[in-house]
């Protein structure tokens, strides 16, 4: 496996040429969205659309009752695809081409259920909701990713499956209309604004012997003053609190890889991974040690050559030597439409240890982007079987 290309369901289903022409890149598999947030999305090669709106988080398998009944949180149907199984229907079709189809399953992104249920939201130290962010130190979030992944495996039958946002979201959303770039919050204090001081997260602080209220008020302080780094605007409290945000997030590991191995021993597991302890989002936390079963561990890798390095660096170092790393390469704007410069900066994460690329977005791509891809894809192929 060297190259992954992720779409999503309405990008295949209704196009009768769609999956070839994702196996004319010389891609190896497919991640195809299972469970995916709202988006806005081109489909610029599609035969009847140019635009899908997917307003909410959706379930793209169906919500069966018999899976969900009793549960809190329980994802929704998207109305803007046809019938209750896209994601059936646009395996099928890519699976008929040679694809393997890896399960894209973003896991606490949803802006719906947070909406529906603030209680399961992260809570930042002033009280400020996410909404679109599910805190999994509630329990409600933790059996909803479960039944998710369980109905993902024996609804879906994927060849793989990719878990994005396996750990709570922070303070960077990325939503429409987006308007918080003016205050001029540096990363350190989007990861001290990431912090969650939900009832949930309270209660594990307390455990670990932290005064809650002082900890908000050093968290708060840090945010308003500019502290230089998270550990010196926490003091002497950044180790537990690091144990506690690491740990709330090894406990979801833990449990989804467990139940993938014994649900569908034979499949691969993708993990979206970094190896900072302080980080939220899609790419969870992995520090200070993975402690799963997971086949490839993916990082991010849209910056750059040199923005991106000392993430690969730093995910080696705390995965070991043997772990597997695929790198999350853009394909889409800003990148030129230029496939020699994709394929030399893929080499320079092969370099640093990268064996795989996963692509993003195959199906959000231009005709001329999708020829750069391939252009690049062949050309990784070659360079890593060197």
């Amino acid at each position: 496996m060297k190259s992954v290309a992720h779409v999503y369901p309405w990008d295949v289903v209704g196009d009768p040429l769609a999956a070839q022409r994702y196996a004319d890149l010389g891609v190896d598999a497919v991640a195809l969205a299972a469970s995916y947030h709202t988006v806005r999305a081109a489909t610029p090669l599609h035969p009847e659309h140019r635009m899908v709106d997917a307003r909410h988080a959706a379930f793209y398998l169906p919500v069966r009752d018999e899976a969900w009944h009793g549960k809190r949180l329980v994802p929704a149907e998207p109305s803007w695809v046809d019938g209750d199984n896209s994601f059936g229907a646009a395996a099928d079709a890519l699976r008929a081409v040679g694809l393997p189809v890896y399960a894209w399953t973003v896991l606490t992104h949803s802006s719906r259920l947070g909406d529906l249920h603030p209680d399961v939201n992260v809570v930042n130290a002033f009280g400020d909701r996410y909404p679109y962010a599910l805190c999994t130190a509630n329990p409600d979030v933790v059996e909803y990713a479960r039944t998710l992944v369980t109905e993902v495996l024996d609804l879906g039958r994927p060849d793989g499956i990719v878990l994005e946002a396996c750990g709570p979201l922070g303070f960077f959303h990325g939503g429409h209309h987006e308007k918080t770039d003016g205050a001029d919050w540096d990363p350190v204090r989007q990861k001290l604004l990431s912090l969650c001081f939900c009832v949930a997260c309270a209660v594990r602080y307390q455990d670990a012997g932290l005064d809650v209220d002082d900890l908000r008020a050093v968290v708060r302080a840090g945010v308003d003053a500019g502290a230089p780094s998270v550990e010196e605007a926490l003091g002497e409290r950044a180790k537990q609190v690091s144990l506690v945000r690491t740990g709330i997030v090894r406990e979801l590991r833990g449990a989804l890889v467990e139940l993938v191995r014994e649900r569908a021993p034979g499949i691969r597991v993708v993990l979206h991974a970094t190896a900072d302890k302080w980080a939220t989002g899609p790419f969870a936390t992995v520090a200070p040690a993975v402690g799963a079963e997971v086949d490839v561990l993916t990082v991010f890798c849209w910056g750059g050559a040199e923005a991106s390095t000392p993430g690969i660096r730093a995910l080696r170092e705390v995965a070991g030597p043997d772990a597997r790393i695929a790198g999350y390469v853009l394909a889409l704007p800003p990148k030129a439409v230029d496939g020699e410069a994709l394929l030399t900066e893929w080499k320079h994460y092969a370099d640093e240890g990268v064996e795989e690329f996963h692509l993003y977005h195959a199906g959000l791509a231009s005709r001329p982007r999708l020829d750069a891809v391939k252009h690049a894809v062949a050309g990784i192929k070659e360079y890593l079987d060197r």
